[in-house]
């Protein structure tokens, strides 16, 4: 990870912090422009406290959590909520779960394996400093809800944050168990931890399936296009308020749920507009590959030296990573927002060979199509996802 400072009356140097335990700390120096400087509007983020140098990472997360040492399961999730849980994603990183919360809404459960020394998925576990970047960038994100300038709800909501340690829940293993047999899953069964292991649980909003389970669900490409709509805009909010790059947004990354609301509001640089829903809302997720700024301080992930990533063959998703790091010539901490641009072009793609529930071509249907297929032929040539959402033919 690096951050970086612009803010010279404040700091004198430029830090570089990466993923070390030997390193300079990353949070620190977050807390610490916290500590100088006024954050604006409501955020269950900017928890304005000043931390010591020398406090260990661990101890910056249970602040984060606003907890004083890990909870155990049954404090995160009581029996109550737990006898709803199930399974619906996972990822190299974990599992994610539905529950319900006190108010009886349902929300997603994403839970990490952090600080053990025994591999999950084939990977090794994150680090307390290493999820402090998708700690970051989730509130930074979720938080965009709550502005005046530059406001969207179409990235994922963050509710709370919770350190937990023990072994997996018999219940949720169970869950985990169900989805298995129903879907299939990549993951390793989560049985193997012991009472030390610990995880963060981050509770999000429950923001609908992945665009990749929805194949053949959407309606039509009316929805198509209002799905490409949202998260270009989304993007170009994100780019204009925190220099944001996804580099990571393929389909399993971009949730839709349905809908009863036509219209959906979002703010870019202090101008309101609207976008048609078509009865679908849009949620982005997934931070663990990107990059914003806040008021001068750089945050990302250096994946300069993850050769897998970038060998992937098989779908158009792994010749993007290639195509950023390509443009970002292997430096991960520079804004190159044309990397978003990368993305919505995967994405055009894959909404155009998707399947519909409206098979009759009308009319509609072929202007529609021939529309996408003209974004997609132009999308490239924009620098970044506000250029695109401002000019594209598709979204005036």
């Amino acid at each position: 990870m690096y951050i970086h400072s612009n803010t010279q009356n404040a700091y004198k140097s430029i830090y570089t912090v990466l993923y070390s335990h030997t390193l300079i700390d990353l949070f620190c120096l977050y807390s610490l422009f916290f500590f100088f400087f006024v954050v604006h509007g409501p955020s269950l983020s900017m928890v304005q406290i000043s931390y010591d140098e020398d406090i260990s990472d661990a101890e910056k997360v249970y602040q984060e959590c606003q907890q004083s040492g890990p909870l155990s399961f049954s404090d995160c999730i009581p029996p109550a909520r737990m006898k709803h849980c199930n399974k619906i994603g996972e990822g190299t990183f974990g599992e994610v779960f539905s529950t319900i919360n006190e108010s009886n809404e349902t929300v997603a459960l994403k839970i990490i394996p952090v600080e053990g020394s025994q591999q999950v998925n084939g990977e090794h576990q994150k680090t307390f400093g290493e999820i402090l970047h998708e700690i970051i960038i989730s509130k930074e994100l979720s938080s965009l809800n709550t502005k005046e300038f530059n406001k969207t709800d179409s990235f994922i909501g963050l509710n709370n944050l919770y350190c937990v340690r023990g072994r997996y829940p018999e219940a949720l293993l169970k869950a985990w168990d169900k989805f298995d047999r129903q879907k299939g899953s990549e993951n390793d069964r989560p049985d193997f931890f012991d009472d030390e292991q610990l995880f963060l649980i981050l509770e999000f909003e429950f923001g609908g399936s992945d665009l990749e389970n929805m194949n053949g669900k959407l309606s039509s490409m009316v929805q198509a296009k209002s799905v490409l709509h949202q998260v270009t805009a989304a993007l170009a909010v994100a780019e204009q308020a925190l220099c944001f790059e996804h580099r990571d947004l393929h389909w399993g990354n971009i949730l839709v749920k349905n809908i009863k609301h036509k219209h959906n509001e979002f703010i870019l640089n202090g101008i309101v507009h609207s976008i048609e829903t078509r009865g679908v809302h849009v949620n982005v997720i997934d931070y663990s590959l990107s990059r914003l700024e806040i008021d001068g301080l750089t945050v990302s992930c250096d994946i300069s030296n993850d050769e897998e990533l970038f060998m992937g063959q098989g779908d158009y998703q792994f010749e993007i990573y290639r195509l950023m790091k390509k443009e970002n010539n292997n430096c991960w901490s520079n804004y190159n927002p044309h990397s978003n641009v990368l993305w919505l072009h995967y994405l055009a793609d894959k909404l155009l060979s998707m399947k519909y529930k409206s098979k009759a071509q009308s009319n509609q249907q072929r202007t529609l199509k021939s529309a996408l297929k003209s974004f997609q032929s132009e999308i490239l040539n924009y620098p970044s996802a506000t250029e695109a959402l401002m000019n594209c033919k598709l979204f005036q």
